[in-house]
């Protein structure tokens, strides 16, 4: 591949090279409708291996295929695909750091609460993705971009084999320290697949070093094949009983003591996060996302729609006394509790005693900005609050604010009811 550095590919400015591979290049560039920097995969189409050739073809139709249509806060965008007289490339968002390869290491290595969390999005990011009949093939550190300020996400779906097509699943597909047994069989494949390869992830970024490392790609095989791997544990000292039994659930040979579903394991990583050292004041989306799943709030909300809540809500404990919102004030929050108990007042009087669940402040979102506060509310526990700005739910997603709306009325609904029953019991 040349090592020239174009100045332009199709309409957008290239800035310099980001990386590159056997059969592709991958360039910062900047977009100049979209006025935002992306990444664009420069594929190699001079190839005198066929068999390198053949494979260009398939993965550059996979990622094609895919522009537009993997929207999810932890995948990385494909908004385009070109393939003309002069390029073959992709056009994807622009995901600034490096890949998780650099945190692979034992000298680089992330505290375990964030393991853990980067493991949970991956999770939730591959199970968007086998909805809508994806697996990915070749999930790997190399292949999640990121940095541990702004997060990570999957990217490089060029290997992905999809249930909704008519390919023909290519043998070969895939990192050999990451595939899963059944890959290395050339067996047919299931999500499992990829469930494998997280766990290996998972287990690499603990401990800064692989499961299994021959000396040969047979050795290699062998050990996936038919050697347990150690446990985390064995290379790290001080890690969780949990973690060791998540990972190598996650990495078992047969499958059917492998994680069944995606959600099984979030779920497993979610409950993790309230054993592992995690400052409460500083949760991690995967506690945030287990804690709202468990709330009446947003029992109906969809996935996709918790995830852009988490990216709009300011989380904070606060201890027993501490006045959250005061009669009188203006505001312009309302709040929903994670946990603990506050109490509503007017004045000198107890209105109601609210608890994991219940929103309070919801009133001036449908008032007037300078509305202001008619009750007090008060902290009488420790308690988790989660404050939602008014502007920032204006300015979301449609299908958000329609199902905060639903939620809204649905509590209206429940307090009428309550309200009724307690003048019916009065007369």
């Amino acid at each position: 591949m040349s090592a020239e550095l174009p100045r332009k590919i199709g309409k957008y400015r290239v800035l310099r090279e980001l990386g590159r591979g056997a059969t592709s290049r991958v360039l910062l560039a900047t977009d100049p409708f979209g006025n935002r920097e992306v990444a664009i995969k420069l594929f190699e189409r001079s190839s005198s291996d066929e068999r390198i050739a053949r494979r260009f073809r398939s993965m550059y139709l996979n990622e094609a295929m895919l522009a537009g249509k993997l929207s999810h806060p932890y995948i990385a965008s494909i908004y385009d695909a070109v393939d003309d007289e002069d390029a073959s490339y992709i056009v994807m968002e622009y995901v600034p750091g490096q890949t998780l390869e650099y945190y692979a290491n034992v000298a680089t290595l992330l505290p375990v609460p964030q393991v853990v969390e980067v493991v949970f999005k991956c999770a939730q990011a591959l199970w968007f993705a086998q909805q809508r009949g994806l697996i990915h093939r070749d999930i790997k550190p190399a292949n999640i971009l990121g940095n541990p300020d702004d997060g990570f996400k999957v990217s490089d779906f060029g290997s992905a084999l999809s249930a909704t097509s008519d390919q023909t699943q290519i043998s070969g597909i895939g990192s050999p320290a990451f595939m899963s047994p059944e890959q290395v069989r050339d067996e047919p494949l299931t999500h499992q697949t990829d469930i494998y390869s997280l766990g290996v992830v998972m287990y690499q970024l603990l401990t800064g070093r692989l499961p299994f490392a021959g000396s040969s790609h047979a050795s290699l095989a062998y050990q996936i094949l038919n050697i347990d791997a150690p446990p985390p544990s064995d290379a790290r000292e001080g890690l969780p009983e949990d973690i060791d039994a998540i990972v190598l659930r996650a990495m078992a040979k047969d499958r059917t003591r492998r994680y069944a579903t995606w959600q099984d394991f979030a779920d497993d990583l979610s409950r993790l996060t309230g054993t592992i050292s995690v400052p409460q004041e500083d949760l991690n989306d995967a506690a945030k996302f287990a804690r709202v799943r468990e709330l009446l709030f947003f029992d109906q909300f969809a996935e996709v729609e918790i995830w852009e809540m988490l990216r709009v809500t300011r989380w904070r404990w606060v201890m027993p006394g501490t006045t959250l919102i005061r009669e009188g004030e203006q505001g312009d929050s309302f709040y929903v509790l994670a946990d603990g108990e506050v109490r509503v007042s007017r004045g000198e009087t107890t209105l109601n005693i609210l608890r994991a669940g219940d929103c309070f402040g919801e009133m001036l979102y449908f008032n007037a900005p300078v509305a202001r506060r008619t009750t007090t509310i008060t902290a009488l526990q420790p308690s988790l609050v989660v404050e939602i700005k008014a502007a920032a739910l204006n300015a979301a997603s449609a299908a958000l604010q329609v199902q905060v709306n639903r939620a809204f009325l649905r509590i209206l609904l429940d307090r009428l009811t309550l309200a009724n029953a307690r003048l019916s019991s009065a007369a």
